[in-house]
């Protein structure tokens, strides 16, 4: 009974994060501004990445695999935001009219 709910959870958080890394994927090319574009794609891989890893987790067992597969989880979850922020930083210190498309903060 336990191992079915077990299941039926690791499966749910699979499928929800499989949903959101394909609505990132549609933000990204519906949006058209890079950073528009930026945000969905970090929000829904960091989302993502945490619901398909947990879905992973629970669908596995706890085990060797279980722990290595929560090592990358917490290195993803840690890299991905800054990679989004260093790609805003470059995007916005090397695009001369940035200010037409949204409000730039001077540092």
């Amino acid at each position: 009974m336990i191992d079915n709910l077990v299941t039926a959870a690791g499966l749910a958080c699979f499928l929800f994060g499989l949903f959101v890394f394909f609505s990132a994927v549609l933000g990204l090319f519906r949006f058209d501004y890079v950073l528009n574009r930026m945000h969905a794609a970090a929000v829904g891989d960091s989302l993502g990445i945490f619901c398909v890893l947990i879905g992973l987790m629970l669908l596995h067992g706890w085990s060797l695999s279980a722990g290595k597969t929560l090592l990358i989880f917490v290195f993803l979850w840690l890299t991905s935001p800054v990679c989004s922020h260093l790609v805003a930083e470059m995007e916005v210190s090397t695009v001369p009219d940035l200010e037409k498309e949204c409000e730039v903060e001077v540092r």
